[in-house]
């Protein structure tokens, strides 16, 4: 349904238009109802108009090489979206899906130029929300660089995993075994009557041996919990190096089908340039000639 001034005049990149401007708008621009899960666009679609949210919500998403959506933003009332392919003339960029039914204006590219000439500083907000896309792609980057394996893991721990980690490091260290050392001949020197202090454990040390064992089970305990955590972080850096090549395989192809196509636009360049470079009824591609 066509839109009206007063529906116009309430959002903010059209509020300072005068009366008689917003008139002539709103006879060129649509307001159409979007429903919840409805998808308005998606990534690579024909970018030939942009919306301004009156009621609801849109959600705008992009999908990563390794398939994971990505959330990138949402835009409710007075927000718009799909500025960039109405700039450029480019494909979409990501996919916007409705996440809350209500009403939206349609802006094409004629009413983007009409606006413009009657409002040349409607152009700030565009720029703006323009440098916002590309502040969340870099973020985006960001984000999506390959992690640390032991960074991931430390990230979950909590404090008993710590202290079984600390204990379990630590055993298997010259400090933990010159401790025992030292500990164990004061202990022995004091329980076999060579001072007249001491003799509370005399021989076979029954209470040194008890300790020991308890220590000796309580070691072991830490030491497999500690071995079995160890296989959880194995697992998530096998996990994290399965997306990194998976990442690096998809870019390679991508870049290969990069090559493909520069190298048929200047195949089709040179045949613009000089069509009798190559006779009537040839493929516009040669044949491979390196043998």
């Amino acid at each position: 349904m066509p839109a009206t001034a007063e529906v116009l005049a309430e959002v903010p990149l059209f509020a300072d238009l005068d009366p008689a401007d917003l008139a002539l708008l709103a006879e060129r621009v649509d307001v159409v109802t979007i429903e919840e899960g409805e998808t308005l666009f998606d990534y690579a679609d024909p970018g030939d108009w942009m919306g301004i949210v009156l009621r609801g919500a849109v959600e705008m998403t992009v999908k990563t090489k390794t398939g994971e959506s990505v959330f990138l933003e949402l835009a409710e009332r007075g927000d718009f979206f799909g500025e960039i392919s109405l700039l450029d003339g480019g494909s979409r960029t990501a996919k916007a899906s409705c996440c809350k039914t209500g009403e939206m204006i349609v802006v094409d590219r004629g009413d983007l130029d009409e606006l413009l000439r009657m409002k040349p500083a409607a152009a700030m907000p565009l720029l703006k929300a323009t440098g916002k896309r590309l502040r969340a792609n870099a973020q985006l980057l960001r984000n999506t660089a390959a992690k640390n394996s032991y960074e991931v893991a430390e990230e979950q721990q909590n404090i008993i995993q710590r202290a079984a980690d600390w204990v379990a490091n630590f055993s298997g260290s010259l400090t933990f075994l010159i401790i025992h050392i030292i500990g164990f001949s004061i202990y022995i020197a004091l329980n076999v009557g060579w001072f007249d202090f001491g003799n509370f454990d005399p021989f076979p040390f029954g209470l040194l041996t008890m300790a020991v064992s308890l220590e000796a089970i309580i070691l072991s305990t830490l030491l497999l919990y500690s071995s079995n955590r160890q296989t959880a972080r194995d697992r998530v850096r096998s996990d994290i190096e399965y997306d990194v090549n998976l990442k690096a395989e998809l870019q390679i192809q991508h870049l290969h089908e990069k090559i493909d196509q520069i190298h048929a636009q200047i195949l089709g360049r040179l045949d613009a340039l000089d069509p009798k470079r190559r006779p009537p009824g040839a493929a516009s591609v040669p044949q491979d000639m390196s043998g």
